[in-house]
């Protein structure tokens, strides 16, 4: 169920096993504790959601976040439906990102997953002085949508082709190295994007940790939740 190259989607086999994998994950949660896990410093953190996902998606990693002793936030933009909801230049994320940094004082920590993923690399590369570190979960930012199952949904949702060059030029904004830390976490059996276009190179700056995961509800699997509180209690 791995992709052979990082230009192909995932197998058929592992995006019919996404359901059932996102019910495993459920199971697993239900065993989650946080004792144990690096602690918060009280920085914000700003979390987005996936494709055609509000808030709600992520409210067990905001909890998490929460009670570690960060001060996270939701994105506020409804759902995410691409530059519908965000505009053509990031911009209602981008004057988000602005409004939790005037409430704080400080730079903001982003974490994207998926599409909301891609989107906070390309804000942290427009807006550096709002943005202090940036981590992904399964966004697949550094290939081609093609390497996907789900570009046609996104097409719809957006009103976009993966073709149109504004897109194209997104991406390519979106697989720059990033001049603040990030870090991404990604999984090679997941079915709806292909885990290799979720992460830099494996000399490159950007930290690479890789997880055993499906697509759905990826933000909510222990093993990731884990890993995002020992990436931001290395951040300093």
């Amino acid at each position: 169920m791995i992709p052979r190259t990082a230009a192909e989607p995932p197998p058929r086999l592992a995006l019919a096993l996404e359901p059932a994998r996102a019910a495993m994950t459920l199971a697993e949660l239900a065993r989650f504790r946080i004792a144990g896990l690096a602690r918060g410093d009280g920085r914000p953190v700003l979390v987005s959601p996936g494709l055609c996902n509000t808030d709600r998606s992520n409210f067990m990693l905001r909890a998490m976040l929460s009670r570690l002793g960060y001060r996270p936030y939701p994105w506020r933009l409804g759902r995410n439906f691409g530059v519908r909801t965000v505009g053509p230049e990031c911009e209602k994320l981008i004057a988000r990102v602005e409004e939790i940094q005037r409430e704080t004082g400080g730079k903001v920590t982003l974490i994207g997953v998926s599409l909301g993923g891609v989107m906070s690399r390309i804000v942290a590369h427009r807006r550096p002085d709002l943005v202090r570190a940036v981590l992904t979960i399964s966004a697949p930012f550094a290939g081609a949508p093609s390497a996907t199952n789900v570009w046609r949904p996104f097409q719809l949702l957006t009103g976009e082709k993966i073709a149109d060059p504004a897109v194209v030029a997104r991406l390519a904004e979106a697989a720059r190295p990033l001049p603040m830390p990030s870090a991404a976490i990604w999984s090679r059996s997941d079915g709806f994007v292909n885990g290799l276009i979720c992460r830099e190179g494996s000399e490159a700056a950007c930290r690479a940790v890789e997880v055993r995961s499906s697509h759905l509800l990826v933000q909510m699997k222990p093993q990731v939740l884990r890993a995002v509180a020992g990436i931001l209690g290395g951040w300093t």
